[in-house]
C-alpha cells in the first residue's frame, strides 16, 4: 500500500491518509520491538544483549525461485517494500535463498537482466528497470546482497533461510531437494554454502539468524542423518559468525521434531539454538472442513505440541517460520484452521514468520505474474490484500510475557482468536466487550473455575441466554464457574440459574454474551464454533486499569451492581 517515488505527492498523501494511517493507529497500540544483533536465547526466549525479550514477528519474502531475485522488485522499489514491512507491523523478514546461488559461481554471477531473459520474462525487465534500475545489471548474488542491505537500512531484522538447493518452487517429496543425499542436496556442498552465507553477511548487524534448511522431507529422511548433518551445519555457521541465531527445522516438511524428546543436540556452543516448525490448514488435507472443527482443532494442537512445541518446555525458543491462510477469506478449511492456530500462538507466545509478503511471482508453475493469494500484498504489490487480517494478528506481534515484560504481576487475559481481540471493560456502566489486547482486563482463573477481575471483588457470571455476561460479587454459584470444554479447549462454559448450559460468545457489536454451546457434537462437520472460541492466556504485560472499577469500596460496588444490574 504505497506509491513509488515517481508518483505524485498528492496521491501519496491521499494513500497514507486513507489507507495506511488507519492501520498504523491500530498497529501502534501493539508496538513491535526491532532489535539488531547479537540476539541470544535465554531458556525458551530470544533476548537481546540487555536480556530483554525480542519477539520475532516476521514475514517471509521469497527469493529462492528460478529468477533468483527477491519477488516484487518489478512492481515496487526495494526500499519502498522494506519500509512497508515495518509499516505493516512486522519487525523481521525470513528471506529465502537457494543453495546454488552461493555455491555455483557461474549461476551466481549472471546478471539479473540475463536471468530474466533466460526465462523469457522480457516485460518484467522493463518494469524492473523502472522501479529498481540499479539492480538490473547487478549479478543475482549482488542483487540478493542489495535486498539484505535495504532491509538492514530500514531497521528490519533478517533471518536468512536456505529454502532449497536448485532454484525453483518448494516443496515436494521427490524434487531432489528434500534431504541429505538427494540429487540436489549434497551435504558437504550445503555446509560450504552455509559457511559462505554466514561469512558474507557477518558485517550486517540486522542479520540476526540463519535457518539452516527448509522442510526436510522425502524417502531418504532419517533421524541419524538429521543429527549428523544438522549438528555439522550448526557448528559451521557458528564458527563463521558466532553472533547469529542458529535455527533448525524438523522432518516431514518441518512438522516433526519429536525425536528431540529422547535425544538432545550435541553442540559446542550454547545460547544460540532455536527450533522451527511449519503448519498450514492444508497440512492436514481437508480435515478442517470435513471434520468437526473442535475435534480437528484438538487433534492438530495435540500433534503440534507433541511433535514441535514441546521444545519450549525443554528450554528452547520455538520459531513457527511458516503459517498462513488464503487472504481472500473464502477458504473454509483455512479459516477454521487459523482460528485454532491463532489461539495456540497467543497461548504459547512463540516467535513466528507469516507466509507470505509476496503478492505475485515473476514466474511460478510456468505462469508469469501468478497471483499469490496467501500474500499480504495484492497482485500489484501496492494494496494490502486484507487489512483486517493484519489487525487480527496484532495481538501476537508483541510478547505476552518473557524477560523484560513484567510490568505487572502474572495474570490472565481472555483472547478471542476469531477477531484477534481480548475481553476488556471500557467503563463501570458498560458491558464487557472485545477490544485491543493492550487494554485487556486482567483476570485470575481460580481452581474453583471462577474468573475474577484482578484488583477488585468481581467475578464473571452468566446471566441470561443471549444477554451480556455480568460481573458479580457473589461467586459461589454455578453461573460464576467457567469450565474449559470441547476438544479444542477453547469453549468457556457455565450454567444459568435454571441449569441451562451456555458458552461465552460475541454479539455483532463485540459485546460478550452467553449462548447455547455450539459445534460440540463430533458428528457436526458444518458448524463453525469460531465466535465461541476463547483462550485464557498467561500474561505479565501491562493492561489498562479502569480506576472506577478498582477504587470503589465494596458497598458502592454492591449498590451500583443492583442499580445497573443488566450491565454488570
Amino acid at each position: 500500500m504505497w506509491r513509488s517515488p515517481s508518483s505524485s505527492s498528492s496521491l501519496c498523501i491521499s494513500f497514507y491518509s486513507i489507507h495506511l494511517c488507519t492501520l498504523l493507529l491500530f498497529i501502534n497500540q501493539h508496538f513491535v520491538v526491532v532489535s539488531s544483533q547479537p540476539l541470544y536465547t535465554n531458556s525458551r526466549w530470544i533476548v537481546n544483549s540487555t536480556g530483554q525479550r525480542v519477539k520475532l514477528a516476521c514475514i517471509n519474502w521469497v527469493s529462492h525461485m528460478d529468477v533468483m531475485l527477491a519477488e516484487g522488485l518489478n512492481q515496487q522499489p526495494v526500499n519502498a517494500i522494506s519500509k512497508a514491512i515495518i509499516n505493516m507491523g512486522f519487525n523481521c523478514v525470513r528471506l529465502t535463498w537457494p543453495l546454488f546461488l552461493f555455491t555455483n559461481d557461474s549461476l551466481g554471477s549472471i546478471t539479473v537482466r540475463q536471468s530474466f531473459k533466460n526465462l523469457g520474462l522480457f516485460s518484467s525487465i522493463v518494469d524492473l528497470q523502472a522501479n529498481n534500475p540499479f539492480i538490473v545489471d547487478l549479478s543475482v548474488l549482488d542483487a540478493y546482497k542489495a535486498v539484505v542491505a535495504s532491509l538492514a537500512k530500514n531497521n528490519v531484522m533478517i533471518i536468512l533461510d536456505n529454502h532449497i538447493s536448485k532454484p525453483g518452487w518448494c516443496c515436494s517429496r521427490f524434487d531432489g531437494n528434500g534431504f541429505f543425499g538427494d540429487q540436489y542436496f549434497d551435504p558437504h556442498l550445503w555446509i560450504q554454502g552455509l559457511t559462505k552465507v554466514a561469512t558474507t553477511f557477518k558485517a550486517i548487524n540486522n542479520v540476526v539468524g540463519m535457518s539452516l534448511r527448509n522442510e526436510l522431507r522425502g524417502p531418504l529422511q532419517n533421524v541419524d542423518d538429521w543429527y549428523r548433518y544438522m549438528q555439522k551445519g550448526a557448528e559451521a555457521v557458528h564458527a563463521a559468525n558466532s553472533d547469529i541465531l542458529i535455527i533448525l527445522s524438523g522432518l516431514s516438511f518441518d512438522k516433526d521434531l519429536s525425536f528431540l524428546h529422547q535425544r538432545p543436540m550435541n553442540l559446542t556452543f550454547s545460547g544460540k539454538l532455536v527450533f522451527e516448525i511449519h503448519r498450514y490448514g492444508f497440512t492436514d488435507g481437508d480435515t478442517w472442513s470435513a471434520e468437526n472443527a473442535n475435534q480437528a482443532c484438538g487433534e492438530v494442537l495435540n500433534e503440534m505440541v507433541s511433535k514441535g512445541a514441546f521444545v519450549l518446555e525443554q528450554g528452547y525458543p520455538l520459531f513457527v517460520s511458516e503459517f498462513g491462510v488464503d487472504q481472500r477469506g473464502t477458504n473454509v478449511n483455512d479459516n477454521r484452521y487459523f482460528n485454532c492456530f491463532l489461539g495456540l500462538a497467543a497461548e504459547l507466545d512463540f516467535d513466528w514468520a507469516l507466509w507470505t509478503l509476496v503478492g505475485s511471482y515473476y514466474l511460478r508453475d510456468g505462469i508469469m505474474g501468478l497471483n499469490e493469494y496467501y500474500g499480504v500484498l495484492d497482485w500489484n504489490w501496492f494494496d494490502i490484500r486484507n487489512s483486517s487480517f493484519l489487525q487480527r494478528i496484532s495481538a501476537i506481534r508483541t510478547p505476552f510475557q518473557g524477560p523484560g515484560y513484567t510490568e505487572t504481576h502474572p495474570h490472565k487475559v481472555i483472547f478471542h482468536p476469531m477477531t484477534g481481540l481480548c475481553i476488556q471493560r471500557t467503563s463501570l456502566l458498560q458491558p464487557l466487550e472485545l477490544g485491543a489486547c493492550s487494554e485487556a482486563e486482567a483476570w485470575g482463573y481460580a481452581p474453583a473455575k471462577t474468573l475474577t477481575v484482578i484488583g477488585n471483588y468481581f467475578c464473571l457470571q452468566a446471566d441470561k441466554l443471549g444477554q451480556p455476561v455480568k460481573l458479580n460479587m457473589v461467586c459461589s454459584d454455578d453461573s460464576s464457574k467457567w469450565d474449559i470444554i470441547s476438544d479444542s479447549k477453547m469453549h468457556l462454559s457455565s450454567k444459568l440459574q435454571d441449569a441451562t448450559s451456555v458458552c461465552l460468545d460475541v454479539d455483532p457489536n463485540n459485546v460478550i454474551v452467553t449462548q447455547t454451546c455450539k459445534c460440540l457434537s463430533t458428528n457436526d462437520t458444518t458448524c463453525d464454533p469460531g465466535s465461541q472460541w476463547f483462550k485464557i492466556i498467561d500474561s505479565t504485560r501491562a493492561t489498562k486499569i479502569i480506576k472506577s472499577s478498582l477504587q470503589i469500596k465494596p458497598i458502592i460496588h454492591f449498590l451500583v451492581r443492583n442499580f445497573f444490574g443488566s450491565y454488570i
